[in-house]
């Protein structure tokens, strides 16, 4: 009686199911804990992703906004123009945060379509493999010998300025370089014992490339992008600059630094000063972030600090 007592107890006695944390949160954790260069990044992009959301709300005046009796204001902290104003009276504070929203949005959408097609190429190379591997290869190698800022003057020439094109350009530019980083990933994992076993289990291709081998290659691919987000604003802002960006009135942070920001440049030089170190500061965020994520998901430079949680 005794014994079956306790074998009803231990039957009925609720067991306790340890809940498991996402692995994205379990990264976030290790990234503030580990890399605090890469915290640092995290909380510099979340400020101006923030600030490209709410521009409309956050900023003190419109973009486009002047005020002609306050030209050339120079930066008062606690007065009406933190940063000063321009020859037009805008204020350069508010130009800043709508540029913010310029620059996101060129490189998200440059990232996104970047990295789409760089996953696309790149799978199809590795996976295909024979004449077709070694063809689109060559094509890479021959796009990857001309210099980028040449190929992006072309393809700016050719369509019409205005964001879009940007991100068309952008986005075009970052593909070939990157899909011969997702090639070498697929290689890897077509050369590993599950994709094995799922190819003898009668799996089909698209079973086997969407569970089995993209899953497998999504730390580069988040490296990637990351990565890829501030070379796409820095790139951007040159393209503005040159006159081949975002066209005005739209306050993009390359074109606030040429034309009127260097003829002003000894008297008001705040006009070139804000817009430089928010790229700047922009750049430095993407790019210490991008650094902290892969030596957090690549294990080959992670070393002994644990698994990652899948």
């Amino acid at each position: 009686m005794e014994k079956t007592a306790t074998l009803t107890t231990i039957i009925e006695a609720p067991v306790e199911i340890q809940k498991k944390t996402p692995w994205y949160f379990d990264l976030l954790v290790r990234l503030f804990r580990e890399k605090p260069l890469g915290a640092i990044g995290a909380v510099i992009v979340f400020i101006f992703l923030f600030s490209a959301i709410l521009a409309d709300i956050i900023a003190p005046y419109g973009y486009n906004e002047t005020h002609l009796a306050d030209r050339l204001k120079p930066p008062d902290w606690y007065g009406k123009y933190p940063l000063g104003t321009d020859m037009l009276g805008r204020d350069i504070l508010s130009r800043i945060i709508y540029g913010a929203r310029i620059s996101m949005y060129v490189g998200l959408g440059a990232v996104g379509l970047g990295t789409t097609l760089a996953v696309m190429l790149g799978l199809a190379s590795a996976y295909i493999g024979g004449k077709f591997d070694i063809g689109v290869q060559r094509v890479v190698d021959a796009w990857m010998s001309f210099p980028w800022l040449v190929i992006l003057l072309t393809i700016m020439s050719i369509l019409k300025p205005g964001l879009f094109s940007v991100i068309i350009a952008l986005g075009i530019g970052q593909t070939f370089g990157n899909s011969r980083i997702i090639r070498g990933s697929v290689l890897s994992a077509l050369e590993s014992q599950h994709v094995e076993a799922a190819r003898c289990t009668g799996c089909g291709h698209l079973r086997i490339i969407f569970f089995h081998i993209l899953p497998n290659v999504m730390a580069p691919i988040i490296i990637i992008a990351t990565l890829g987000l501030g070379a796409a604003i820095l790139v951007e802002s040159a393209l503005s600059f040159l006159g081949y960006g975002v066209p005005p009135p739209h306050p993009s942070w390359g074109s606030m630094l040429s034309g009127s920001a260097r003829t002003y440049l000894e008297t008001a030089p705040w006009m070139a000063i804000w817009p430089g170190l928010a790229i700047s500061a922009a750049v430095f965020g993407f790019n210490m972030l991008g650094d902290a994520l892969r030596d957090l998901l690549d294990p080959r430079l992670r070393g002994s600090q644990g698994k990652m949680q899948g």
